[in-house]
This record gives C-alpha cells, sequence and structure tokens, in this order.
C-alpha cells in the first residue's frame, strides 16, 4: 500500500520511524456531469481570474485571502518550517481506557507501518505495551497543513490510528431530544430487551452494500441495452399497530420466525388476533322505533369481561343441547313403549275373540245334534 505521510512516533525518549498509510477505501460509485440533451459531459475548469486562462493542477498552490480580499501565498515548505513538533511526528501525550474516547469524535483510520528495519524493535514495543495495559494512545500530528488529534490502538500485529476531531469540533445536542416527557414502562424495556436478544449478534464480515450492488447492476443492464425497471417490492403492512406493545411483540414474533426458533408457529394465528384487533369496527346505531342504521358487526374479541360473557354464553347453550337430547330420547323410548302395549292388547283381544268365537260354535253344533235326536213317547 503507498504511503501518505513519513513521519515518526515519539514515545517519551524513543522515536520510532513510520509511514502512514490509508486504512480504508471508498467503494462508492461516482458519477459525471452530463448535458441531458446531448449527454455531453460538463467538466468544471480552473481559470485563473486575472488572465482567463485555464491553469494545469501542477501550476495550482495555496493561499489565505484576508478580509480586503489581498491573498497571501503558502508553500508547503513554509509549512515544513512551523516550529512545530509535531510537524513530522506523531507525539504521544497520554494513554487512556478506549472507553474514554466518544465515538463521535471518530475520524479517518490509517494505519502506522514501521519504516525500515531498525523501527522494527521500538514499534514492537510499543505494539506490546498497547496490548498489555488495554489502553489507547492520545497524540497530536500534523496532515494536510494543519495540526490533529489522533488516537493509537492496536489492530491484529498493526498500530492503527484514528484520527480524532477536537474536543471543541464537537456540537452539543441542543433541541434534539423530544421536548415532551414520556414514560416508559417495565413491560416495554422487557420486550425491548427480548427483541434485542432475539436479533441476537451479526457478522460483521458479512454486512455489504446493497445499494451500490443494485447500482452496477442497473449500469450493466443499461450498457447492455437490456434494461427493464421494474418497482420496488413493499411488502405490505397488515393490521393496523394499535400500540407501541403491540409493535414490540409483532418485531419479536417477526425475528424469531427469521431465526426458526421454536414457538414461532404460533405467531402467525397470535398476528392475525393482533391484526383483527387493530381493525377499526363500525358502531350500530338506532335511528328510530326498532331500526338501525350501519352494518352489525360482532363484538371485538378483548378484555376478561367479554371472554367470560362468551363462556357462559357456550355453556348455557351446551346445557340446552343436552336437555333437548335427553327429552327426544325420553318421548322416543314412551313412544316405544306405548306401541309395544298396543300390539300386546291387540293381540290379546284377537285371541279372546277366537275363543269366544269357537264356544259359539261348539253351542250352535250341540244344540242342531238335540234337535235332530226324535223325542220318546211315554205312556200315562
Amino acid at each position: 500500500m503507498r504511503s501518505i505521510w513519513n513521519g515518526a512516533i515519539s514515545f517519551g525518549l524513543v522515536s520510532i520511524p513510520i509511514k502512514l498509510v490509508n486504512a480504508t477505501e471508498s467503494h462508492s460509485i461516482s458519477f459525471r456531469q452530463i448535458h441531458v440533451s446531448d449527454g455531453g459531459r460538463v467538466r468544471y475548469r480552473k481559470v485563473c481570474e486575472l488572465d482567463g486562462e485555464e491553469v494545469p493542477s501542477a501550476e495550482i498552490g495555496k493561499g489565505y485571502e484576508e478580509a480586503d480580499g489581498s491573498i497571501v501565498p503558502i508553500t508547503d515548505e513554509d509549512l515544513a518550517q512551523l516550529p512545530l513538533a509535531t510537524a513530522k511526528t506523531i507525539e504521544i501525550m497520554s494513554f487512556v481506557p478506549a472507553e474514554e474516547i466518544d465515538p463521535l469524535q471518530m475520524d479517518a483510520a490509517y494505519y502506522l507501518a514501521a519504516n525500515g528495519a531498525t523501527a522494527a524493535k521500538p514499534y514492537t514495543l510499543l505494539r506490546e505495551a498497547l496490548k498489555r495495559s488495554r489502553k489507547v494512545a492520545i497524540a497530536k500530528y500534523a496532515l494536510r497543513g494543519r495540526e490533529r488529534l489522533g488516537m493509537l490502538r492496536v489492530v491484529d500485529d498493526v498500530i492503527a490510528m484514528h484520527g480524532l476531531l477536537w474536543p471543541d469540533e464537537i456540537r452539543a445536542p441542543e433541541g434534539v431530544a423530544p421536548e415532551v416527557t414520556v414514560s416508559v414502562r417495565d413491560a416495554e424495556l422487557d420486550l425491548a430487551d427480548a427483541l434485542m436478544a432475539t436479533l441476537g449478534e451479526v457478522e460483521m464480515a458479512s454486512l455489504h452494500d446493497d445499494y451500490r450492488e443494485a447500482v452496477e447492476a442497473l449500469i450493466v443492464a443499461k450498457s447492455g441495452g437490456a434494461f427493464e425497471p421494474t418497482e420496488a417490492v413493499v411488502e405490505p403492512s397488515g393490521g393496523q399497530v394499535i400500540d407501541l406493545m403491540a409493535a414490540l411483540e409483532k418485531s419479536v414474533r417477526a425475528a424469531k420466525a427469521s431465526r426458526g426458533e421454536a414457538g414461532a408457529a404460533g405467531g402467525a394465528e397470535a398476528e392475525a388476533q393482533t391484526q383483527t384487533q387493530a381493525q377499526v369496527t363500525p358502531i350500530r346505531r338506532k335511528t328510530g322505533a326498532g331500526t338501525s342504521t350501519g352494518t352489525a358487526a360482532p363484538k371485538a374479541v378483548g378484555g376478561k369481561k367479554s371472554t367470560a360473557a362468551s363462556a357462559k354464553k357456550a355453556a348455557a347453550s351446551a346445557a340446552t343441547k343436552k336437555k333437548a337430547t335427553t327429552a327426544g330420547k325420553s318421548a322416543a323410548g314412551k313412544s316405544t313403549s306405548g306401541a309395544a302395549a298396543t300390539k300386546s292388547t291387540a293381540k290379546g283381544t284377537a285371541k279372546s275373540t277366537a275363543r269366544t268365537t269357537a264356544a259359539a260354535k261348539k253351542t250352535g253344533a250341540a244344540a242342531a245334534k238335540k234337535a235332530a235326536t226324535p223325542r220318546k213317547r211315554t205312556s200315562a
């Protein structure tokens, strides 16, 4: 990697020759300005105000503009001769715990490379001292025409330096916090903690720039003439969220479902219930004698009273159904008994009739035989 600055680390009386190398790089896509009507590129030309001619980069220097508009030229040699110890030196001032550094002060990051074989020993000494102390070094250095503040720490086996903003460059957050007083319940904090625990940690190396990849694909498609614009797919938000608790609960269920954790199966049912509760139910209003306007809507399932009433109605309905079934069975039994009794009576009557008929026939036959027999006469 190409160095952008050469100097030394001043560690007490120890001097460590180093080279400053950029630790980060930008992968953002740069666009050019063009003339929309014909596609011609629009360029910025650096033109001298005195002679109106374009000036090449090699002939451009620095200058300070005073209040009256006059320019005071400043060269790199002038800056190099400033009576500052930090002109070519990263001067370590103190060592502090890393948590004392406000992340708001973080600026550009650099790697410090040992410059030469003689720098290896003191470089390693400083690196190991930083590791064992678990602290960071606060230092001053000069770069690009100004003195800066830096923080040195160990990354793997390399000393890295983060540029820091000066404390007076950090703006106070006045008027940024909510102006209204808001109280947060313990239940809401518990759900927020549950959501944080469910989301868990992320592999930082797995994160990437989706927007940049989409822009690169767009450029490739347009350059090949096969570009077809498509609308972004926006997932429906579902039911209306009625409060912060519902939003937190839904977020926890969604996070668990995305990770395939146990208990996510009932999430769809619970979510459907949440969405049902969030729907707006029209109110049925009476307008006259027995008339009503609007659409009659079922009562929302909600509190304990509604649940108890529903349970009571269900129990009463079951009891009524059971009673009706028992009565039906009893009636059916009585009907069967009556039919059997009727059948038995009819059978007895038939037998009695048959016996009477037989007796009558027998009596008639005896009478006929007696009538046919001649009577004997008796003498006086």
